[in-house]
């Protein structure tokens, strides 16, 4: 499972949509296990088939990604996009894009309420992993116009601000 971890990063989230693998402790798989023994012990799944939703769910993941500078011109285009930052109030507080929000019940509540949503939202995190989960969660409920910046705000920094100071977490 490492290996497809490594090449598909979200065959977690993958698995867990489609076959409810790897979501908790009763469900989970081990790095060391293989595909075919995580198939195999959640009622003889096809492994083929599972690895064909992997990479299925993984070129959708792609479409959902924006890049910094695509975002970029997003916002200098459409000021109707609503950035929701999923960092912790420390990350926000410390720095953030302008215009962003940290997300919190009340904006979960009002992001919920827009129903499919006709504006855009862009959900940003650290470096791009769990901005996927949070895009998909949204997505999953309803809300169409989802995307998530790819490399997250520290990508951000790289390559649309390279002003704004970086931080890694330890």
């Amino acid at each position: 499972m490492r290996e497809v971890l490594e090449h598909f990063p979200g065959a977690q989230r993958a698995l867990f949509r489609r076959y409810h693998i790897g979501g908790c402790s009763s469900c989970g798989f081990s790095p060391d296990e293989t595909l075919a023994q995580v198939c195999a012990r959640n009622g003889n799944l096809d492994v083929a088939e599972v690895l064909a939703h992997i990479q299925s769910s993984h070129e959708q993941d792609a479409k959902i990604l924006i890049s910094p500078k695509a975002l970029a011109e997003l916002l200098q285009k459409d000021k109707s996009v609503k950035l929701v930052d999923v960092r912790s109030r420390e990350e926000f507080e410390a720095v953030h894009i302008e215009g962003s929000v940290l997300l919190s019940q009340d904006v979960m509540q009002k992001l919920m309420a827009s129903g499919s949503n006709t504006n855009p939202i862009v959900v940003i995190d650290h470096a791009g992993k769990n901005g996927l989960d949070a895009a998909a969660y949204f997505t999953g409920h309803g809300l169409q116009n989802v995307r998530c910046l790819r490399g997250g705000i520290d990508a951000w920094a790289q390559e649309a601000e390279p002003k704004m100071r970086r931080y890694k977490l330890g």
